[in-house]
């Protein structure tokens, strides 16, 4: 199933922001610079497709589905933008290329840049 790319976006942000410490829909909000009602909507969708957990006082986790998701984002994030670094490419355009591409990349294209990478 492919998701789209806002709902990849915010899972890699809260397992980005997780790794400092506890999350709130807030922490998120500021992170992307998005409003808070906007984030508040994502957060229902992200919960009701078993993607997040959120306890009483408003913490945010990944389940273990979107653990997955996310850190395979976070994986093609860091590998794609360390990769473009490599040959050449400034590290803020590496950066906003990588964030682009890591979301519309095919699986096959991506191993092989992993692949080329690892040399």
């Amino acid at each position: 199933m492919k998701l789209q790319e806002s709902t990849e976006n915010y899972l890699e942000t809260i397992l980005m922001l997780s790794r400092k410490g506890r999350v709130r829909s807030v922490d998120v909000a500021n992170e992307l610079d998005f409003s808070r009602p906007s984030v508040s909507v994502a957060m229902k969708k992200l919960r009701e497709s078993d993607m997040i957990e959120m306890d009483s006082d408003g913490f945010i986790s990944l389940t273990k589905n979107g653990y997955e998701i996310a850190n395979s984002m976070y994986e093609r994030h860091m590998l794609i933008s360390n990769w473009l670094i490599s040959i050449g490419v400034d590290k803020k355009t590496a950066l906003d290329d990588a964030c682009r591409m890591e979301h519309v990349i095919s699986e096959e294209s991506f191993l092989a840049i992993k692949k080329l990478a690892e040399v």
